[in-house]
């Protein structure tokens, strides 16, 4: 295993906070300070800081259906947040994502950093599926726009869209990147209030039939972990 791979899945920190920490000296395996393509084997010993760290061999992970009105942070500043919904043994669980205040759904929170990375960094390219509902009906014209890419201020959206009702308000929109507020975004510049949106699917993960506020643990195969 890679030396980031293993710190990140000691400590829980995400890869790049790994990758940071290593190049800065702090982490070694055995006498030797460590450098980013090092390999772990199970006999090494690795520091940080010069104290023993070890992989956790236990994870927990949990799919919560985030109903609107929830931030999704530990500090509201006044909003309910989504570790309300949650027992307060879950409370160190990072989410993977966000999803808005407005926004509801599958939400993905674990203390398996590996697993964060594989399923957020953009160079994996997870799928992410959400219902949305607009403010009025889509035009053809837009509808052939989000296809080919609309132009935002961080660049071009691309979206793809299924599932599109009779009276083209409700659509389910297809989504690979994690820019912020993306989908709010790319219709508001063609003119659309996207007024409901929930995500249904996050890579692998299915929200399925989980009521609105629950959540349930996962089962992350071991390879994943």
């Amino acid at each position: 295993m890679r030396i980031n791979a293993f710190v990140a899945q000691a400590t829980g920190i995400g890869r790049r906070k790994a990758d940071k920490l290593i190049q800065s000296g702090r982490v070694s395996i055995g006498n030797k300070i460590a450098v980013n393509g090092d390999k772990v084997n199970q006999s090494d010993q690795v520091f940080i800081d010069g104290k023993t760290v070890n992989l956790k061999l236990n994870y927990t992970t949990i799919a919560l259906n985030k109903p609107t009105g929830y931030v999704v942070s530990r500090n509201g500043q006044g909003a309910k947040t989504i570790y309300e919904l949650l027992p307060r043994n879950y409370h160190h669980l990072k989410p993977i994502g966000r999803l808005d205040k407005d926004s509801s759904g599958l939400l993905i929170l674990t203390d398996n950093g590996q697993l964060a990375y594989r399923l957020s960094h953009p160079s994996n390219n997870k799928l992410k599926i959400y219902s949305i509902t607009l403010n009025k009906r889509l035009l053809d014209r837009h509808l052939r726009q989000i296809k080919i890419g609309v132009k935002l201020n961080d660049g071009l959206s691309y979206l793809g869209i299924n599932e599109l009702s009779p009276d083209r308000k409700k659509m389910v929109i297809n989504l690979s990147e994690g820019r912020n507020r993306q989908i709010r975004r790319t219709f508001a510049h063609l003119g659309y209030n996207v007024i409901a949106l929930h995500r249904i699917a996050f890579g692998e993960y299915q929200l399925n039939d989980l009521g609105s506020g629950k959540y349930k643990v996962l089962n992350v195969p071991l390879e994943e972990k």
